[in-house]
């Protein structure tokens, strides 16, 4: 703002200030709020013309300039959202002038819902005898069987076959080769890429499971974009676990120009320079990047060991050949995420910098969680980093999580901390007994995986820099942490400040446990303690304790004592038996999947999917509202939940079908899935649009996938050509 406090200040007549001074500056307090709001008030000034403006407008602005263009009938989208219709109002003169286009189809499609799409002309794969003056030489009867990576595509949005008629309609989702349909392929999953990752051994040595628990899982291609919006969309566009085929087909080709002289094919591993689309993957031994053309793709069902080199022929000018001895280093399979090593390179330290696929940003991963670290936090007063990468120093680094431990042990009350995991490496330690976190009266951590960056020293000498307290950036990195963490607040039993503890992006193998004592709160927040096995306890104690988790993933919550709340919400819960273990505790429970039995003492639930039985202790407080779960449930009053809004809407009958159709079904409950908890494709729609918003019931209800639909539907329509019909058909 043009004027702050002190330059307003300093304009009242120093007789005033001086009578101010005498009675402790009430007048210069009231001087810092109009200060502050005349700041606001020239903000808002200078924000009217940046209104004026698609590309430099408030959010709330794009619906109004979207109504000068025509742009009408799209629903609203919550700001939190990672979505936005700018781009849509922004390029609608541009999807006009080609109106009716596969390219701005799919373009528009991509701008109205944020997921990557590919638009095809199903009248283009139609069996049809041809035209002599319109001959399409692509469009064969039979397909190649010789062709399997054209095979592999079979029923794909890259399906280049050929199929005869089918009526139904496309709308409907079930018809698709037909004269008059355009289909709609949306990939709805995301690519999250990990830098520079360590590997899991594979139970022998040189061989190595990408996927942190040492289990198989496809890797992901990470999306090139289009160089203009006429380019179509192909495979290295689109968040899709990459095909080993085109991967193995590239490299051989590499090999094989290199050998002849001649120009490699660069797609999925364009190491040029001045490239700026990244590789699918990139292998690193003892820290130094592994060339492509040294990487052979191939299937490691059995950990089979690539040879140290591989022979190519080059046809020289005389029509002599010559055998070329090419060097390999090591083996990848993406499909099942493996890699073994050549035997002379045996005993080299393994990093990779890869993609997974996952519906949204939900649990420990490398996406940007920048929002999520709380204000307090900016002004921390000790800080210290973790990593295996960077060496240990002076004590503002150090390569274990016991000896950051440690040193945060040390602090006195009061502190305020962050403990920053610095890199994607495996932390193997156990943080119980004498290692275990100590929360002590007044004091807050923060244990947080991220960067500490390092800024320039003010008024320093050029170039100099420093690491200050309070500097994360919380994104691009995945470490993953197996052991048991105990945590224990010190404070005295009757402290009305009790200490705090926050947990930020970590992926635990292992059992979170609060020691009795006296915490006042536990934030896990965009964090994983792995489902099915490992656990959050609270075994006694900590009565004024309140449990905050968000956007996390985890396996049984138990909580012995009565403590003061449990807030739980955009969560996965998953356990075999019962995953919410707290008859003495008050829980919240919103937007989030409880894949488990439910038993607490008092319950407010919102816009969640409970799979199993919910047991409520005192029914006479709280609310279950927007939400699914058994009809068998004892829970406090309930209001449009499902199945019981559709079996009072339906009466007495058919109560039997009506329950089966609403109990939720997922694409896959398995962990390791890039499918996880998602709500599978024949779940019920009032399961996929029950909640209070009209989103989807459980965790994945902060996407709003029903939304982004129906902004598609209502765009599509006028992009169309006469007496088409599109259909939204999803690959992922």
């Amino acid at each position: 703002m043009s004027l702050n406090t002190e330059e307003l200040y300093d304009l009242i007549p120093s007789v005033y200030r001086q009578r101010d001074s005498a009675l402790g500056e009430p007048l210069k307090a009231l001087v810092a709020i109009l200060a502050e709001q005349g700041g606001v008030m020239e903000s808002d000034i200078r924000q009217l013309y940046d209104d004026w403006f698609i590309e430099t407008c408030d959010e709330w602005v794009v619906p109004y300039i979207g109504d000068l263009l025509g742009v009408r009938g799209l629903r609203e989208i919550d700001e939190e959202t990672p979505f936005t219709r700018r781009a849509l109002v922004a390029n609608t003169l541009r999807y006009r002038r080609r109106k009716g286009t596969a390219a701005v189809l799919e373009q528009l499609a991509f701008d109205a819902t944020g997921w990557r799409v590919g638009a095809v002309e199903f009248f283009e794969r139609l069996v049809a005898n041809q035209h002599l003056n319109h001959i399409r030489s692509q469009a064969l009867r039979t397909p190649d069987l010789r062709d399997s990576g054209a095979l592999e595509l079979n029923g794909s949005a890259f399906d280049r076959s050929a199929h005869s008629v089918d009526v139904r309609r496309i709308a409907s989702g079930r018809g698709r080769h037909n004269i008059p349909n355009i289909g709609l392929f949306l990939w709805r999953l995301q690519s999250f890429r990990v830098m520079r990752s360590q590997l899991t051994e594979g139970g022998a040595a040189d061989r190595y499971h990408v996927h942190p628990l040492g289990i198989d899982a496809p890797m992901f291609n990470s999306p090139h974009t289009e160089v203009d919006k006429l380019e179509r969309t192909e495979e290295h566009h689109v968040p899709i676990a990459v095909r080993a085929r085109l991967l193995y087909d590239e490299l051989e080709q590499r090999r094989q120009s290199l050998v002849d002289g001649s120009a490699p094919m660069y797609r999925y591993f364009d190491d040029r320079p001045e490239s700026r689309a990244a590789q699918v993957f990139e292998l690193f031994l003892d820290n130094e990047p592994v060339p492509p053309q040294r990487i052979m793709v191939c299937h490691l069902s059995g950990w089979q060991v690539p040879p140290d080199t591989r022979n190519y022929t080059r046809i020289n000018a005389d029509g002599s050949s010559t055998t070329v001895a090419m060097p390999v280093s090591a083996a990848v399979d993406p499909r099942l995420g493996r890699v073994s090593l050549a035997p002379a390179q045996a005993g080299r330290a393994v990093r990779l910098t890869s993609s997974y696929g996952f519906p949204g940003d939900l649990g420990g991963g490398p996406y940007d969680r920048q929002a999520s670290i709380d204000s307090v936090f900016a002004s921390a007063d000790w800080q210290i980093g973790v990593s295996r990468e960077i060496p240990p120093l002076g004590g503002e680094v150090v390569a274990t999580l016991v000896e950051a431990v440690d040193a945060w042990n040390a602090q006195p009350p009061g502190t305020v901390g962050i403990v920053t995991l610095m890199d994607s490496s495996h932390y193997e330690e156990t943080l119980t007994g004498a290692s275990r976190i100590l929360i002590p009266e007044g004091s807050q951590l923060l244990i947080v995986v991220g960067d500490w960056p390092q800024t320039a020293i003010p008024d320093g000498p050029p170039g100099a820099l420093q690491r200050r307290p309070g500097d994360v950036d919380a994104d691009n990195r995945r470490p993953y942490v197996r052991g048991n963490v105990d945590v224990e607040g010190t404070a005295p039993a009757d402290s009305l400040t009790p200490g705090r503890l926050v947990i930020n992006g970590l992926w635990l193998e292992g059992n979170l446990r609060v020691r009795n004592g006296h915490l006042g709160e536990l934030s896990l927040q965009h964090g994983t303690i792995v489902p099915d096995g490992f656990r959050l306890r609270v075994p006694s104690g900590n009565e004024r304790l309140r449990i905050e988790m968000r956007r996390s993933i985890c396996g049984l919550v138990s909580i012995d004592s009565d403590i003061e709340a449990l807030d739980i919400s955009d969560c996965i819960l998953q356990n075999d038996g019962t995953v919410i273990d707290a008859t003495q505790t008050p829980a919240t429970i919103c937007t989030t999947t409880v894949m488990g039995r439910t038993r607490v003492l008092q319950l407010n639930a919102s816009d969640s999917l409970f799979t199993r039985r919910v047991t409520v202790e005192r029914r006479q407080q709280g609310c279950v509202r927007f939400c699914a779960l058994p009809v068998d449930s004892q829970t406090p009053r309930r209001f449009r939940c499902q199945p019981d809004l559709a079996l009072e809407e339906a009466g007495p009958t058919d109560s039997e079908q009506i329950r089966a159709r609403l109990r939720p079904a997922f694409t896959s409950t398995q962990y390791s899935n890039p499918a996880y908890a998602q709500l599978g494709r024949g779940c019920a729609t009032e399961l996929k649009t029950g909640a209070e918003d009209g989103g989807e019931m459980g965790a994945y209800n902060f996407l709003k996938q029903p939304q982004r639909l129906d902004n598609l539907h209502a765009a599509i329509n006028g992009y169309l050509r006469f007496g088409l019909e599109a259909g939204v058909l999803f690959e992922n």
